[in-house]
């Protein structure tokens, strides 16, 4: 007989209500039907493994699926360092992100030769990188998250399904009964059955496919009031993605690859943008996302760039071998993340999936001519081009092709949510403005129902319609649980980039530690929302329960607030 389902017995819950029993199938043994368990997040990105994280700590089992075959979302498969505040090193965080931080630092400790200056900095940064204070290796990340799960898998608490899509949904009402689920390896499908589930997907695939409400692309300045929003609404109006990809540099060899077979394209296109780009996009020269105005660029992977220019090569470098014993890395590696790179010619949402498809091949296409156009075409500050011993470095990304497994996702699907946040909230300008306060004074709007914090400024790439950089001062602001809650669903949760921001203000809570918060928080929610037999918006619409969650966050280090001084 078919257990009793939890969303039936929430329904009629009554004093003598019981939770159900719950058996985490094999998922190798599909005689038993359908894998059950008390949570069932798709991705496995950073909101996916913080947010499995918090269910699990609060005693929930978990099923975890992931299209790739890594964990990490944008920390290990897209192959991006974190991109953090100025104060990440002693406050801004959840406790546990900080210990996926510290766990990074141990493992070089532990498993590498650094030399005794570089083991003894307790801000050890391996790449000596210029984005993140904390610059590393993409698979030094995935080892760190997979230790901090290990403990839930060996208990069958949790169960990982690499490589699995979720392909469909059976709702009901408000209500997701299940998903299905394909293994991308054999093309096997079968159901995952849950009381609760979150979508940490990398687009927000699941908000189709269940039909929760939601958005993609710009909103008009009509409807949001946002200064720097579209006069018009524009779906369609994305943020360009990126294909990464890892080289290192030994002087004097000849590590060119095949010319890729878009090259001729890529070499002399002009990006149509407003306002406009300087020129062709591969070369030197860029629009400074601030000011939007023409500046140079540097590269030199060995010694210094031209004067005056920031060297490219130390932007995202993540070895940095004057950190190491002498003899361990035959050079620097340093992953490529540029503007050249950024592909915004199509979209990956809101498209036919072969279109989508085409995009991502395209992108790459972009990211290789790139490579080739640096190693025999790009011109060097020493008055000859090219630099031919850039060799490509696949074993660092995982892959074939020497391309990161998956592209670099600004913008997702976003859901209609309870409540959303608005550049009035959390811009500097726009914030100012709508409080009459002067701009060096003035401070992130407080939400009483916040679930954790974060800060970056506000930085949108260039999109699919046409804008240029969007990058303006932001405020450290706040996590609202309103922006968490879908306004009609009730038992799926985003928890990753698909909570209920703007266009505009998805720019700023996209980033690593914010990512981590928000699936942190989901994660914990529902685990409360279990315990409590209750529901996410009855917890936000209950001023005890809100304020019993927000311990609970508070007692397992979820940082609620900014400091006052």
């Amino acid at each position: 007989m078919r257990r009793r389902s939890f969303l039936q017995a929430l329904s009629t819950a009554s004093a003598s209500w019981v939770l159900p029993d719950y058996c985490l199938a094999d998922p190798n043994d599909r005689s038993q039907g359908d894998i059950q368990a008390d949570l069932i997040i798709a991705g496995g990105g950073l909101g996916g493994c913080a947010a499995a994280l918090a269910a699990l700590r609060n005693g929930l089992t978990v099923v975890l699926t992931e299209e790739t075959d890594w964990l990490g979302g944008q920390l290990t498969q897209q192959a991006v360092p974190p991109d953090e505040h100025p104060w990440i090193e002693s406050h801004g965080c959840t406790q546990s992100y900080r210990s996926l931080r510290d766990g990074i630092r141990d493992y070089y400790r532990r498993h590498f030769p650094l030399t005794p200056v570089a083991r003894d900095s307790i801000q050890l940064n391996p790449g000596n990188g210029l984005v993140s204070r904390l610059c590393h290796e993409p698979r030094v990340a995935l080892a760190v998250l997979e230790s901090m799960l290990a403990r839930f898998r060996s208990g069958r608490r949790l169960t990982v399904l690499r490589e699995h899509q979720v392909i469909a949904a059976n709702t009901e009402g408000d209500l997701v009964r299940q998903l299905k689920v394909r293994n991308l390896r054999d093309g096997r499908e079968f159901v995952l059955d849950a009381p609760w589930f979150l979508d940490a997907t990398e687009l927000g695939d699941l908000l189709p496919l269940t039909g929760t409400e939601f958005v993609t692309g710009s909103e008009s300045r009509r409807d949001t009031g946002e200064l720097h929003s579209r006069e018009e609404a524009d779906p369609a109006n994305q943020q360009a993605v990126t294909q990464c990809f890892a080289v290192d540099y030994l002087e004097g060899e000849n590590h060119v690859i095949d010319r890729p077979e878009d090259y001729a394209f890529w070499k002399e296109y002009v990006p149509n943008l407003n306002p406009p780009w300087p020129g062709r996009l591969l070369d030197w020269t860029y629009t400074q996302p601030s000011t939007t105005q023409p500046k140079e660029l540097g590269f030199a992977p060995v010694g210094e760039s031209k004067p005056g220019t920031m060297n490219l090569w130390r932007y995202r470098r993540i070895a940095d071998r004057a950190h190491f014993e002498p003899g361990t890395y035959q050079s620097d590696i340093s992953l490529i993340n540029w503007p050249q790179n950024d592909y915004f010619l199509g979209n990956l949402v809101g498209v036919e999936t072969d279109d989508a498809t085409r995009h991502r091949h395209e992108a790459k296409q972009l990211s290789l001519s790139l490579l080739y156009w640096l190693q025999t075409e790009a011109p060097r500050a020493d008055g000859g081009t090219g630099f031919g011993g850039l060799r490509l470095r696949p074993d660092v990304v995982g892959t074939v092709d020497g391309l990161a497994k998956y592209p670099y996702i600004r913008e997702a699907r976003r859901i209609q949510a309870v409540f959303t946040v608005l550049e009035k909230h959390c811009g500097r300008a726009n914030r100012a403005q709508e409080t009459g306060q002067r701009e060096s004074e003035v401070r992130a709007a407080e939400f009483w129902d916040t679930v954790g914090i974060g800060s970056y400024h506000i930085d949108l790439h260039p999109s699919t319609r046409g804008d240029n950089y969007i990058d303006f001062a932001s405020l450290p602001f706040q996590i609202p649980l309103g922006a968490l809650l879908p306004r009609r669903i009730r038992n799926l949760l985003p928890a990753a980039k698909n909570i209920g921001t703007t266009h505009i203000t998805n720019g700023c809570y996209r980033l690593h530690p914010v990512e981590w918060n928000i699936g942190e928080a989901a994660g914990a929610l529902i685990a409360f929302c279990w315990q409590r037999k209750t529901w996410p918006h009855a917890v936000r619409e209950d001023n005890q329960q809100i304020t019993e969650f927000q311990e609970m966050l508070c007692r397992q280090g979820v940082e609620l607030e900014w400091p006052k001084a």
